[in-house]
Formats: structure tokens, sequence, C-alpha cells
């Protein structure tokens, strides 16, 4: 009867098309999930946690790492952590945020007494994203700066000073001859000053593109307690970045999901290129040596710091316990196969890591060769690698302003990937928190989260902002994630059951044969968490005061990062405590009750609950707007 009151059927559909897209424009009518919305296709959510996956970190930090630990050796632990750690808490994440199609706060139905540890996700997410997008200002910066007839990082310029130079100055020594005599005339350190010959001292100068980054893209003041002013053009930069962000994260998925077919696979384009290129330089087989070849040394095999950082490296570049997993997964389709894309994404972000070494050791040798240096004395990490080092081998090559525009562009590429899917963390808390507001102002809502982490993150780009940026990497991007990690996966698979778990997982993916989950069960039940609270307590035991350039924080700055870092983890106990109040019964039951699935746990839709889950409360109809107040008491009749 309907139909007749419309001229034709067909334009009716269309109206009622356009009327729900108004009012809910990322979701559209072939998503499975019409409250939420799903991934337009399998590839925008494969690219999207390859994006999320391939970091910064995979560039400038596990090249070094490698040739720091034996080479082509350390692939071993790397592999067999990767297999311990990694994979089982990427898969277990994947299907955990399928499962239910919630985010990492909401997603905690499955044990009300544990949503803290979402919260703290979150909250951990959200510092993070303050510093990275200020990474992504700094090669916004560079790489406006590229475009130039001459990197301005190649000469020493009116912006240096006299200890500017790429070759030692030569002074006066005051080491007398007896002394250099007595090492064989060989070069002799002291107070890092070089002897030779007892008449001359040879001190080592600073490159141009260390000076130019501390002086020119920095501003960078004496330490943490000379906050200086703002640096305009890096604020500027700043604020394009959360620029792209958010017209990228506008319509969430819908959007994201189109941008990072370039966004992650262009990086692989440009290192191929710079390999290529690399590969043809004089002195790049040196460099590859050093890397991962002859310079192979398996007694490091023996070292426990060894492994330690494998078991680290692999944690924090698949980006496990960030909550950024479980928000992406929870887009997929219910029976999307979550175990072959946790596979194919963990194995590209390990070869990606491995490939992109290759890219730069290459370099770095050329580097080395035309330099009259070894390789480990220009060999760095980090910030050293990717604005020091790097660029300063850039500048030697013949169109140097086209590598460095690649690099640059490839580093830009890079953070945006996994800033989206932090960002995207934040915006599904929110929609799983207020639905109806979500449906109708997403865009807003995202364009003012970006604004307000854009205002928190001036700071990062004073003068003093580069301690900032390291004083809250330091603190939150450490031990926070590890303790979420293994409270996640003890929650998970210790109380609310990993033989249960299983049964979920295979709900969605169809069953498997019990040897199918032997390695997984072990891995879950025993291996995972042991390596984790090994890699916690480890870390703890080795915390050094965080400090940059040999310039110590200060005391303040130190308390002001533990502070951080408590105000996340703190809501793990408060939200517990405020859980076990509002239950019902004695202590023991309260705690009890807050330890089994919340009414409303379970998969998002009707169709997909089954038998198992037929009497749970709709989730459409019980959001967790007020996350402390759902009881995990109340038990459907």
């Amino acid at each position: 009867m309907d139909n007749l009151k419309c001229p034709s059927f067909f334009k009716c559909r269309r109206k009622e098309k356009v009327t729900a897209s108004s009012e809910n424009f990322h979701v559209d009518e072939n998503d499975e999930n019409q409250e939420r919305g799903n991934w337009s296709k399998k590839s925008d959510y494969l690219l999207s946690l390859v994006g999320y996956a391939v970091g910064l970190g995979n560039v400038w930090r596990f090249p070094y790492l490698t040739y720091n630990n034996g080479g082509g050796a350390f692939l071993i632990p790397y592999a067999v952590m990767l297999a311990l750690a990694g994979l089982p808490l990427f898969f277990l994440e994947c299907s955990l945020g399928q499962f239910a199609s919630l985010g990492p706060i909401s997603v905690w139905r499955i044990l009300p007494l544990f949503q803290g540890v979402g919260v703290t996700m979150v909250l951990i997410s959200v510092f993070v994203t303050i510093y990275y997008n200020v990474i992504i200002a700094y090669s916004l910066y560079y790489l406006f700066a590229s475009f130039q007839s001459e990197l301005p990082w190649k000469y020493c310029s009116s912006w240096s000073d006299e200890n500017c130079s790429r070759s030692p100055i030569v002074t006066h020594c005051n080491v007398s001859y007896q002394e250099i005599i007595q090492v064989n005339k060989s070069w002799l350190n002291l107070n890092n000053l070089t002897c030779i010959n007892g008449s001359e001292i040879y001190q080592p100068g600073q490159l141009p593109s260390e000076q130019y980054w501390d002086k020119v893209a920095l501003q960078r003041s004496s330490g943490m307690d000379e906050t200086g002013v703002i640096v305009w053009y890096l604020a500027l930069c700043l604020l394009l970045a959360w620029l792209i962000v958010g017209a990228a994260l506008f319509k969430g998925i819908k959007s994201s999901g189109k941008v990072v077919y370039f966004t992650a696979l262009f990086p692989y384009v440009v290192l191929l290129i710079l390999l290529i290129r690399g590969a043809t330089l004089e002195g790049a087989s040196k460099g590859i040596s050093y890397y991962i070849g002859s310079q192979s040394n398996f007694t490091k095999l023996k070292e426990a710091e060894v492994w330690k950082d494998a078991a680290t490296q692999i944690f924090y570049s698949l980006s496990v316990a960030w909550g950024g997993l479980v928000a992406l997964s929870s887009y997929n389709k219910f029976n999307n196969n979550c175990y072959s894309d946790a596979i194919v994404v963990c194995l590209t972000n390990c070869l990606t890591s491995v490939f992109a070494g290759f890219a730069i050791f290459s370099i770095l040798g050329h580097m080395a060769h035309i330099s009259g240096k070894e390789v480990s004395q220009v060999v760095k990490s980090g910030f050293d690698l990717a604005f020091i080092a790097y660029p300063e081998a850039l500048a030697q090559l013949p169109g140097a302003p086209f590598w460095s525009i690649l690099f640059f562009f490839m580093l830009l590429t890079l953070g945006l990937d996994s800033q989206f899917a932090s960002i995207e963390t934040i915006t599904t808390t929110i929609q799983d928190l207020f639905p109806k507001l979500m449906k109708k102002m997403r865009g807003p809502i995202t364009l003012g989260c970006c604004l307000v982490l854009f205002l928190l993150g001036l700071v990062c780009v004073t003068q003093a902002g580069i301690y900032w940026v390291l004083l809250i990497d330091h603190f939150c991007a450490g031990w926070g994630i590890l303790i979420a990690a293994i409270l996640e996966i003890v929650g998970i698979i210790w109380i609310y059951g990993g033989n249960r778990f299983i049964e979920d997982i295979e709900m969605m993916i169809g069953a498997k044969r019990w040897i199918f989950w032997l390695w997984w069960r072990a891995s879950w039940f025993v291996i995972t968490p042991i390596l984790l609270i090994a890699i916690l307590v480890w870390s703890l035991v080795k915390f050094h005061r965080p400090e940059y350039a040999q310039i110590p924080y200060p005391d303040w700055g130190v308390a002001l990062g533990w502070c951080m870092i408590i105000f996340c983890i703190l809501w793990i106990p408060i939200v517990a405590v405020i859980k076990v109040i509002q239950a019902k019964g004695s202590i023991f039951e309260r705690i009890v009750s807050c330890c089994k699935p919340a009414p409303n746990w379970g998969p998002y839709l009707e169709r997909h609950r089954g038998e198992r889950y037929k009497g749970m409360v709709d989730p459409k109809k019980e959001s967790d707007q007020e996350i402390p107040t759902v009881s995990g008491s109340s038990r459907p009749e």
C-alpha cells in the first residue's frame, strides 16, 4: 500500500535513499550495519590496517636496531617475537572489534570490570596523536624547504656558527707529544676532542644538516625550561597536517578508506625508487653489508637485550593495544575472514621494515664513502636519521631536491596513515557513546576533535617543542600500552575465557579443527602474557631519565611525564571500582557479576547472534553513553 503514495515506486526509493544519506552520510545502502556503517571494500580495510601498522618506526628505527643487534642475525628473534607476541595480539584485537562491531571502550561489555583498559587505550591515543602530528608537521616543513634549486642544509650559511663543517676543525692540541707516542700516533679522544701528531687537534664539526635542524627548523632552545616562542612556520605546518587529517576523516571510513589507497601504497613506490638509486651509488654495498650482510653476528643472539629489542619493536610496530585495531575492525562485516587479514598485515609490516633498511643503508653507505668515514659513524636512529643523517646524505646526490622531496613526502604519507587510524579510534569511541549525535554531526565533531588536538599541540611547536614531543613519547607510548595489553589478554583469555572467545571467532570465520587453535591457545594463555610482563619489568628496571642532545630533562618535566602516564592508567582501577559499587549483592558477588559479560554483549546485529546470544539486550537500545554505569550484574532473564 505504501507504494501507492508515490507516482513511481523507484522515485520513492531514491528519495528515501537521499534522506538517509543526508542524516547519516557515512553509511550507504550496501552496508550490512546500517547503524555504524561498514568498509566499502575489503581492500579499504586492509590498506587502512597496513597504513596503521607501517609507520615511521619501520623506516627510522628498525634498520638501526637490525644494524645494532647483529645484522641479519637480528631477523631470527624478530621473526620469533612476531609469532609469539605480535601476531597473537593482532589477531585477538581484530577479532574482538569485528565480533562486537564496537570501539575500544564499548567493546569491554565483554568484561565490564576491565572497561577502564579501553579508556586507557583511548587516552594514550589522544596523547600520541598530539605529538605524532607534530612529526608530520616537521616532514611538511622539510618537504616545502626541499623545493629549491639547492637544499638549504647542503652548506653552512648565515644561520650556522663556527662549528658548522663537514670536515674536522683543526686547532692547537694541548696534549703532550709523549702521550701521543704511547698510542702509536693514532687518534686520541679526550673530552670529545681528537688529537694527532702532538700539535694539532681535530674537533668534529657539526654537519650543516644538524645545525639546520636545530637552528632553523626547530629554533631549539637550551632546554625544556626555556619554552621560547611558537615557531610560526611549524605552527602553520601543524595546522595544515590537522586539516589534511580532518578532511580525510570527514566522512569517517567512507572517506579515509579511499585516501589510504594513496597514502598506504605511495611509500612503497618511494622506497623502491630510493633503493634503486641507492644501489647504484658508490659505497652502497658497504652500507648494506653493515645492515644485514657480512656484519651479521650470531653471537648477539645470546644477549637478552637483543631479544627484548625484537619483542619491543614488534609490539609497537604492529600498533597493538592502542585501540586502533579494534576501532578499524569494528567496521568489518561480521563474517569477514579476520584471521587471514591479521597474517597478511603482520607479514607486510615486517617485510616492509626489512625492505626499508636496504633503502636507508644503501644511501648511508654512500654518505660514509664520500666522507671517508665508517658506516657506524654516520648511522643514526629516530629524528637524527630522518632530519639530520638522511637529509645530509641526500644533499650529496645529483638532483638532491628531487630525492629530498620524495623522501619527506614518503615520511608524510607514512605518518598520515597512522594518524588516520588514531583519530578514528577517538571518533569511533564517540560514535559508540553518542550514536545519535554522531549520526547527524560526524563531520563537525571530527573537525572539532582535530581543532582541540591542534591547540593542545601548539606547545610542541615552541622553541622547546622537541623536548615536549620526546617527553610524551617517552612516557605515554611505553608502559601504559604494555599494561593495557597485559590486562587485555588476561581479561579476555583468562577471565572471559579463551575457549569461549574461540567459539565467538568461529561464529564469524567458521569452525576450525582443534589443531588449528593449538598454537593460538598456547600463545594467548601462556606465552604472550609472559613475554609482555617480561618486557614491562625490563623497561621499568632499565628506566632512564629522558634527554635530548645530551640535555637532561628538569625534575618537573620528568614529574609531568609520570603524571601523564598515571592519568592514563588510573582509569583502570577507577572504572573497576565504580562497576563494583554499582553492582548488587555482597562484595564477592559484585566482583563476580562484573567479571561476566554485560547483557548487551555479543554480535551487533540480531541476525548474527544465533542461539548463543539470542536473549541479549539490543546493543542499539542500550549504549554506553555513561561509561561507568553499565552494570555487569543485570542479566537477561
